[in-house]
């Protein structure tokens, strides 16, 4: 049996009400849609948001079991540098393991899901973590601005403690010419919006959903839940009806809620799904995006065992309002800022041999533990810190990405420039030991107490844009309780 082994999701903290995109700039476009949508910090992108993703998929699953990560996303931080590798390193997989992307379109999160099947499958590997994730740009005043969210979602496919068996899969493909992005340009085109919705969405889910139920002998009204993307809330219920489906069967799509996230945007909703399924569920799924994929699962007894992550209800519960339209376009470099001269230093960069040299302890987090005493360190060691100690060479490695902590000390900076001011950073004390100081983020002034949980996030560090370069390290975030 191959399936799905454990699954996560990430959905930034941020909501961005679209009557706020409204009140900015309604004066162009009048059209204001209902609800919300998630929004990423300034320091989120598809990479930091995939190991956020990543991360709490891994609370179910030993990350030593992982052979490969497949990255999906129209949205990439690099054109030439592999997100997969940055994102790998960054969950601490070992170096032997293969690393895939997948882009081109928003059906390429389906399509790297169905790569990785076909490998398990296949007996190549036993275990690929399937990462997919986008936070697309979208040129305000335009219908995407109000449309387009944010997220992630990774899932295990392996071939044993299975929660959900993938039975079959149909196919559709099309050169579609709706919406396209040329490699230098930072916003993307849309065709006439009646012609995307009619000719694409309505038909090529239909025709792949319909092909699978034939292909297989199948009854649509045999399925639990019904998956499909469509950012259209009116077409979408209209994909519904054709196919014959019951409204109860259809999955919430949460297009008011958190909007279209893009290429995650099925599998989040299958992530939602999976968390309220039973076992013997049947669940059908279908993608966009040049033509369709389109599959179905079985759930397994597995699917009954309680997960240790943060599940989908938990981030839509827990959303934080952002009510500051040029906020939201400053974060993405759309409305340029003043940054002075403090904001303009040049010779911050992280030089990229030592980067390499230490990729563990600057990517994945990785200090050290004295195997004699067992007293854990960052940055990672040679001679144990403890005083009545002192061992020398006698080191392993550790691993602090995953670990909770208090936050022992604190500074406010409203002098040093951020571009979501003030600049917050402080000590953080580990459970099990080990204290470093870090940025804070998903946080304002007057938030914090000393004392107060922590969790570490992997978050973008600085953009050095005159050399191309994106800055990863961990950020601690304040824990909701």
């Amino acid at each position: 049996m191959v399936g799905i082994s454990a699954y996560g999701a990430y959905i930034p903290s941020f909501r961005l009400k679209r009557e706020v995109i409204g009140s900015a700039v309604g004066w162009l476009n009048p059209v204001t849609l209902r609800g919300e949508k998630a929004v990423a910090n300034y320091d989120e992108d598809s990479i930091t948001m995939a190991v956020a993703a990543g991360m709490n998929c891994l609370r179910d699953f030993e990350r030593d079991k992982v052979e490969g990560l497949y990255f999906a996303t129209t949205s990439p931080s690099y054109e030439e540098r592999q997100a997969a590798a940055i994102i790998a390193t960054a969950l601490n997989f070992h170096p032997d393991i293969r690393t895939v992307e997948f882009a081109g379109s928003t059906s390429s999160g389906i399509a790297a899901l169905l790569a990785a099947y076909d490998t398990v499958k296949a007996g190549v590997a036993k275990n690929i973590m399937v990462c997919v994730s986008d936070r697309r740009l979208a040129k305000p005043s335009s219908a995407e601005e109000q449309i387009y969210g944010d997220g992630a979602v990774a899932l295990i496919v392996g071939d044993s403690g299975v929660v959900a068996d993938l039975k079959g899969s149909y196919s559709v493909s099309y050169d579609f010419p709706g919406r396209w992005r040329a490699e230098y340009e930072k916003f993307g085109h849309s065709w006439e919006d009646r012609f995307v919705r009619d000719e694409s969405y309505l038909k090529f889910i239909t025709e792949s959903i319909s092909g699978l139920l034939h292909k297989y002998g199948l009854n649509i009204n045999e399925f639990a839940k019904i998956i499909y993307h469509c950012p259209y809330a009116r077409e979408h219920a209209a994909i519904g009806r054709r196919i014959g489906a019951e409204a109860s069967q259809i999955q919430d799509h949460m297009l008011s809620i958190i909007g279209d996230t893009g290429t995650p945007q099925p599998l989040l909703m299958l992530v939602a799904a999976l968390e309220e399924a039973k076992a013997g569920d049947e669940i059908l799924i279908a993608g966009f995006g040049s033509g369709s994929n389109t599959l179905f699962l079985k759930t397994t007894e597995e699917i009954k065992t309680p997960r240790k992550g943060k599940i989908v209800k938990d981030y839509l519960a827990s959303g934080t309002e952002l009510t500051n339209y040029e906020k939201y376009v400053s974060w993405r470099n759309i409305l340029p800022m003043e940054k002075g001269i403090r904001g303009e230093v040049e010779n911050y960069f992280t030089p990229l041999s030592r980067l390499w040299r230490e990729r563990k302890e600057i990517l994945g987090l990785v200090g050290s533990k004295c195997k004699r005493c067992g007293t854990p360190q960052y940055p990672a060691q040679r001679v144990c810190v403890k005083p009545d100690c002192g061992a020398i060479d006698e080191m392993e490695e550790y691993q602090f990405s995953d670990k909770k902590g208090y936050l022992f000390t604190y500074t406010e900076d409203h002098l040093a420039f951020s571009i979501n001011p003030p600049q917050i950073y402080g000590v953080v004390d580990f459970e099990g030991g080990g204290r470093y100081w870090f940025d804070l983020t998903d946080c304002k002034a007057g938030s914090l107490q000393v004392g107060m949980p922590v969790e570490m996030s992997f978050r973008e560090k600085y953009f050095d844009e005159p050399h191309g370069i994106h800055g990863y390290f961990w950020k601690a975030v304040p824990l909701k309780i």
